[in-house]
């Protein structure tokens, strides 16, 4: 007594100058270091319903405190109405059951970002067991009623078998940052891969990023080339902030300029003129296909660049008026093939 009497005069915890086993064990739940036990409990679900079926030894690892204070944990969120289950024997364990209400859900920095980024560009969930979209989707169909679960559960096996792997989304992480860097007007270096076996460092100001046709790109001003450039996302395997900052061009058209971006650099360079003024063919055709500029009040030249020459052809057929393959020849003998098709199928090979 006379060791608490001291360490209560000191301002220490009771039992402080005691020197029994018992407070000598830092796995004691008198000795836990929890600053913030609803911080802690909060833990444990996130750990039941990542891991249905923890045991309380395993449980007590992970939240690095004695079982006892584990088992204290689980009766905590039972108090507090969650349907926490327990099974005995050598392979029971802990889990979340279901109730009538939607339990809280936690979800990691990297998960919430995974879902976003999958609604923005319309994915499924991968079926990488590690995928953040798939844990976080995962905790969220555990939480549903029974009722509701069920089909949940089977649309998304459906969809999983749909799913092509697709090795062009970003890491949730890494776009995290670099869309934070857009914001705040902060330089970046990035290590950005070129080609599988090259990779190259690049200090660039981001401008803004955006999902264009299923990726995600960066608009971005390159000081290390001195030019303005479009990064995919997903390439980029890291991002460090710099302490300069800058200011975006005030008339920047991020749509637009990506769109431009993505008609350059292809193969076959394409030149177009068209009998029509500049803003209607903008109507007529989608800005990926090229760049549009007036040559006078009632013409227009289209220019840009493919690789496939026949879906080209195709999209030129959305012109609404007389038009000229200026370039290239190829593109022409594409745009005559097309022609002599939908005269066949009009029932008439006349011009």
């Amino acid at each position: 007594m006379a060791a608490v009497r001291r360490a209560k005069s000191a301002g220490e915890p009771p039992g402080a100058g005691l020197r029994s086993d018992r407070f000598r064990n830092p796995w004691h739940p008198s000795r836990v270091d929890d600053p913030n036990p609803t911080a802690r409990a909060l833990r444990c679900l996130e750990l039941l319903q990542d891991h249905p079926g923890i045991t309380a030894d395993r449980l007590a690892g992970r939240l690095g405190v004695s079982d006892r204070a584990a088992r204290r944990y689980v009766a905590v969120l039972r108090e507090a109405g969650l349907p926490i289950e327990s099974e005995r024997g050598r392979y029971g364990g802990y889990r979340v059951g279901r109730g009538l209400r939607l339990r809280p859900l936690m979800f990691t920095t990297t998960e919430a970002l995974g879902l976003v980024m999958a609604v923005l560009e319309g994915g499924h969930a991968a079926t990488d067991a590690g995928d953040p979209v798939q844990t976080a989707l995962g905790k969220i169909i555990r939480g549903l009623p029974e009722p509701v679960a069920r089909p949940a559960e089977a649309l998304r096996a459906v969809a999983a078998r749909r799913r092509e792997p697709d090795e062009s989304t970003p890491h949730p992480e890494t776009t995290a940052r670099i869309v934070e860097a857009c914001g705040s007007g902060h330089r970046v270096r990035l290590h950005y891969r070129l080609r599988p076996d090259r990779d190259s460092v690049m200090v660039v100001d981001p401008w803004t990023v955006m999902v264009r046709y299923g990726r995600w790109y960066l608009l971005c001003w390159s000081h290390t080339r001195e030019a303005r450039r479009l990064l995919r996302v997903d390439r980029v395997s890291s991002v460090d902030v710099l302490a300069e900052t800058f200011v975006p061009p005030a008339d920047l058209d991020p749509s637009l300029t990506i769109d431009e971006h993505l008609s350059q650099g292809w193969t076959h360079r394409v030149e177009v003129t068209i009998e029509a003024p500049v803003d209607e063919v903008a109507r007529w055709l989608p800005r990926h296909l090229g760049r549009v500029e007036e040559l006078d009040p009632g013409r227009t030249r289209l220019t840009g660049s493919t690789d496939d020459l026949e879906w080209y052809a195709g999209q030129l057929t959305a012109i609404r008026t007389r038009f000229r393959i200026v370039d290239p020849p190829e593109l022409r003998e594409a745009a005559d093939r097309i022609g002599r098709n939908l005269r066949a199928a009009a029932g008439s090979e006349g011009p």
